[in-house]
């Protein structure tokens, strides 16, 4: 990945929507060319996916916790299991004295404590502790750093 396309995926980390004329003309491309290595970022799975960033509270989401899940086996087989808890936004397989990291989202902090509850009845599931954000300064997406 050269400089070009680090510049074509700050645009895009920008704004999804900007056009291949605007994306060419802000790395000093053609539109053509902008739309072929864009193209060509998403074949090989550096770009993953087009979304779109929401306000959580806008959508009734106004609480994040993140949840340590401690364990008393491996779960790193156990993604599907935390994936159908809708409510999990993020889960990492980590290092230390817990065992899965979860960045949860929800209304209030009642369905906060559901979603704890749900977390006991996956198979090696010991104990959660969860800490409620009280503010977020910000999040950004991957920082694209140059050699």
């Amino acid at each position: 990945m050269d400089d070009i396309d680090r510049r074509l995926i700050a645009l895009l980390q920008e704004d999804a929507t900007i056009s291949y004329a605007a994306l060419g003309k802000g790395a000093g491309l053609s539109a053509g060319a902008a739309h072929e290595r864009v193209r060509k970022l998403r074949e090989r799975g550096v770009i993953r996916r087009t979304t779109v960033e929401v306000d959580p509270a806008a959508l009734d989401r106004g609480v994040l916790a993140f949840v340590m899940v401690e364990s008393t086996a491996w779960m790193g087989d156990s993604a599907d299991a935390f994936a159908a808890i809708a409510e999990i936004q993020e889960a990492h397989v980590i290092a230390g004295s817990a065992s899965v990291l979860l960045k949860v989202r929800t209304s209030t902090t009642e369905q906060l404590q559901d979603v704890l509850r749900r977390l006991y009845a996956i198979d090696g599931v010991s104990g959660t502790q969860a800490t409620v954000s009280l503010e977020t300064f910000f999040e950004r997406p991957v920082a694209l750093l140059t050699g």
